[in-house]
């Protein structure tokens, strides 16, 4: 017989891969999604700013044409000249420009001369300005339109592609309009200055916005996913424990085929002759009571006898436990057998018996006197546990597929140290004892397909607690062990 001894931490290896892709994964999906809303916001930036150019250029469009039909012509008819410097003039052209540009968005707009003169403006303290327009300026007269950005702010805005000051600079030619196309000669430039300070405070908002709510998400997904795996890594190491406890189960096993056989064959040799003697002790007895009624040798002979054949037939319940032969019975009346069984000792003794039976029992299927043997070695151990009397608490509860008794005694409970030997065969704190009789008690309950379970009050006294299913599964052990990957070979 082979068992498969990984250790628990190689079934977990697998997991902690997996929990590592996955919390990189999450990292990396955070990070790009950070990337995905910086270059997003830059886009909408970009495609902003052509909005805005292109809002410029339909503008001056219009301010040229509504300055030609309305300015130009009149007053070169009626002048001969246009002299901006002159109130009557200056005042004209204001009104046609504020007009044209009313409900449009515009900071200011400047007007120049063909001699980089500032003519008109929004901003009267800069009428009469030379040489102010700079290289747009330049390139309005050879027809071009241009713009460029002006930011301003501190380092860190400007870092990040959020100045506090944005503003849009378009420079275009001032043109004549032979039969109203803009195709003429330049007559002078117009520039317009449009301020997208709150427009870019708006796409900083959304960027902003965009990352706290990633920011939140992943930040759930991560409490997610943490939960998932504190939840996995529990499943994968009560797998691993139970793994372990099914190994140690089946070496625990092996010894006990090996020392089964061992038993049985000694139990075969000595079982016989046990029987001549203990007869023939009998027939010893009846002959020297004739002669010497005071003689007390037999009796010691047959007493002798008869221990040594109970222990032979302890070994043989432990090392080869008959199989259950099942039938409808209900764990209380196995109980109340017992009790009367126990009745005179109880009396004797000083002891009490308290029961606290659930209502409405359900039946179940098992070998009642099978159960009773189990029972009685139970009671006969909490009453060795209390040698001056005490009191045995007996409570029964049920659900739609356990039954679970649990049987108190008012001892001095198990020492730490045997608590983990109790199962061990031939293991023993009495002096008379051989050490199977908790091994027995456990074969019955788990060849019923229950538990058994041994624990120290903190009260004082111990506590067994045994749980019987209502259904009998006799496969759920060799269920349990294939679920784990053991392996049991010849």
């Amino acid at each position: 017989m082979s068992v498969d001894t990984k250790q628990p931490e190689e079934r977990i290896k697998p997991f902690r891969l997996v929990k590592y892709f996955t919390f990189t994964g999450l990292v990396v999906f955070f990070l790009v999604t950070i990337i995905l809303s910086v270059l997003n916001t830059h886009w909408v930036k970009a495609l902003q700013r052509q909005k805005s150019e292109d809002y410029a250029h339909s503008l001056i469009e219009n301010l040229n044409h509504q300055v030609f039909i309305q300015v130009i012509i009149p007053m070169g008819v009626m002048f001969g000249e246009i002299r901006l410097s002159t109130p009557e003039h200056f005042e004209r052209m204001d009104k046609v420009v504020r007009s044209t540009l009313h409900r449009f968005k515009v900071e200011l707009l400047n007007i120049y001369t063909m001699k980089n003169t500032i003519a008109y403006s929004f901003d009267t303290n800069l009428i009469g300005r030379q040489n102010y327009g700079g290289t747009g300026y330049y390139q309005a007269l050879e027809g071009k339109i241009t713009s460029r950005l002006i930011q301003r702010g501190n380092i860190f805005q400007i870092s990040l592609g959020f100045p506090k000051e944005v503003r849009l600079i378009t420079y275009a030619p001032l043109r004549f309009e032979p039969e109203l196309e803009l195709t003429g000669p330049v007559l002078g430039v117009v520039e317009v200055v449009q301020d997208l300070s709150d427009d870019y405070q708006t796409i900083f908002n959304i960027q902003i916005l965009v990352v706290i709510t990633c920011t939140v998400l992943m930040g759930a997904l991560l409490v997610v996913l943490i939960f998932v795996v504190k939840r996995g890594e529990g499943i994968i190491q009560k797998r691993a424990m139970e793994r372990l406890r099914l190994k140690e189960r089946l070496s625990r096993a092996e010894r006990l085929s090996a020392l089964g056989e061992m038993a049985a064959g000694i139990s075969h040799e000595i079982r016989n002759p046990l029987g001549i003697i203990r007869s023939s002790a009998e027939l010893l007895k009846k002959k020297v009571t004739k002669i010497d009624p005071s003689n007390t040798i037999p009796d010691i002979i047959v007493e002798e006898a008869s221990r040594l054949n109970n222990i032979i037939t302890g070994f043989i319940n432990f090392a080869k436990p008959r199989s259950p032969v099942l039938s409808p019975c209900h764990v209380e009346e196995v109980i109340e057998k017992n009790i009367t069984y126990l009745s005179m000792q109880i009396e004797e003794n000083g002891y009490s018996i308290n029961k606290s039976y659930q209502n409405s029992l359900p039946e179940i299927q098992a070998d009642a006197a099978m159960l009773y043997q189990s029972f009685l070695n139970i009671f006969i151990n909490a009453m060795q546990a209390m040698p001056n009397g005490g009191t045995i608490d007996v409570a029964i509860r049920a659900d739609d597929h356990i039954v679970t008794i649990d049987f108190d005694d008012e001892g001095q409970g198990i020492a730490d140290e045997v608590l983990g030997k109790i199962w061990d065969p031939f293991f023993t704190t009495k002096e008379m004892g051989t050490g199977l009789g908790l091994g027995i008690v456990k074969n019955i309950i788990e060849s019923h397909g229950g538990r058994i379970q041994i624990l120290n009050r903190e009260q004082g006294g111990a506590r067994v607690t045994v749980e019987l299913p209502v259904e009998h599964q006799e496969q759920e052990a060799d269920l349990s062990i294939s679920d784990f990957g053991l392996r049991i070979s010849d």
